[in-house]
């Protein structure tokens, strides 16, 4: 059984919550108004998580007194039933209730911006680049998310050598997360004529979006160059300096945008990739401060290791992160975007592995 302090403790901080957002001082500051509402948005999922399973502890004290106090046969029959049935479900709800009692990230509520970069391989590592787009952009399909392409810079025979874009929609980044790092193909490349399997690979990057409130960027630390953009697009493309390089002088980090007609919403998709960039720049600082150890410990994807094979002769996916029966998945299902099993997977072993270490 739950110790019902902490339980009680989460209901009072959601009511605590919920009055300050009301409160006219919070509404008057949109950084803390937007930390407000992320946070009661999860506590409300808690709080019916742990209303969901009082109510049943309540109802199994009610069936046990009933038992205890009843004379009629049939009705003390009925409640053992009952009983037995409610007992058969308390473990699910308990053991569902202590998941969600683990802190989460608050980033894992925001939109996300994934980065594909072709790696080792050639232009086959490019045709698996845009391999994985065509993949996130089915599964964004299935999940009702919408993507916007921010920029990207196709490969000489197909696929992408970058291709950078956005995804909007509930948790986002808590979902897309298991995504970030290496991912390694084999397969028979178009471009091969004697018929060999290669191993390429591809990186992928999934950052939480950052909002306005969360990183300040002065127009001082910036400088801001146009250019003319290269590859299709028309007549616009050789002359019109549309294209638009931002680089942010105190880190160093450079983004380019070609992908629009205008100058204007090429500035504005930069900008927007600039600021995630900054942001997970300052998330990785501080988790490094906190507790490097522990950042190290949870499997969540680390960029530079091999995190997935994808085996087309075998019709094969393998997630290096899993072991035994989940380790290995339909090529042809997850390559299509079916990836909510593997995710939720993924997200079981690092909650599994989270809750050992509360329990230590």
């Amino acid at each position: 059984m739950i110790p019902k302090e902490p339980l009680e403790e989460i209901k009072r901080r959601y009511e605590e919550v919920t009055q300050a957002l009301s409160d006219p001082e919070v509404a008057a500051d949109p950084k803390r108004l937007a930390e407000l509402g992320r946070e009661h948005a999860s506590l409300r999922a808690v709080v019916e998580a742990i209303e969901a399973y009082e109510r049943l502890l309540a109802e199994q004290e009610s069936l046990r007194e009933l038992i205890r106090t009843e004379s009629d046969p049939e009705l003390i029959r009925m409640a053992r039933h009952e009983l037995e049935e409610l007992e058969e479900r308390l473990p699910a709800v308990e053991e569902d209730l202590r998941l969600r009692l683990i802190p989460q990230d608050e980033m894992d509520r925001r939109n996300a911006i994934v980065e594909i970069r072709a790696g080792t391989g050639g232009d086959e590592a490019a045709l698996f680049a845009g391999d994985l787009f065509r993949m996130y952009s089915r599964f964004a399909e299935r999940k009702g998310w919408k993507l916007e392409v921010l920029d990207a810079s196709p490969g000489t025979v197909g696929g992408f050598k970058e291709i950078i874009f956005s995804l909007k929609g509930p948790d986002v980044y808590g979902t897309m997360k298991y995504e970030s790092g290496v991912h390694r193909v084999q397969r028979v490349p178009a471009t091969e004529s004697q018929g060999r399997i290669h191993t390429s690979a591809a990186s992928v990057v999934v950052l939480p979006e950052a909002e306005e409130v969360d990183v300040e960027i002065r127009p001082e630390d910036l400088r801001i160059d146009v250019f003319r953009a290269s590859g299709p697009g028309g007549q616009h493309v050789n002359r019109t300096e549309s294209a638009v390089r931002i680089t942010h002088v105190p880190t160093g980090i450079v983004v380019a945008c070609q992908d629009e007609k205008s100058q204007h919403q090429n500035r504005e998709k930069a900008l927007r990739i600039l600021r995630a960039r900054l942001y997970e720049l300052e998330q990785e600082r501080q988790r490094a401060e906190r507790d490097a150890v522990r950042r190290a410990s949870i499997k969540t994807g680390d960029r530079s290791a091999k995190i997935r094979t994808y085996n087309f002769p075998q019709d094969r996916v393998t997630d290096h992160r899993l072991e035994g029966d989940l380790k290995n998945w339909p090529l042809h299902r997850i390559i299509e975007g079916e990836l909510d099993e593997l995710i939720n997977a993924l997200r079981t072993a690092e909650h599994a592995e989270r809750l050992a270490q509360l329990k230590a």
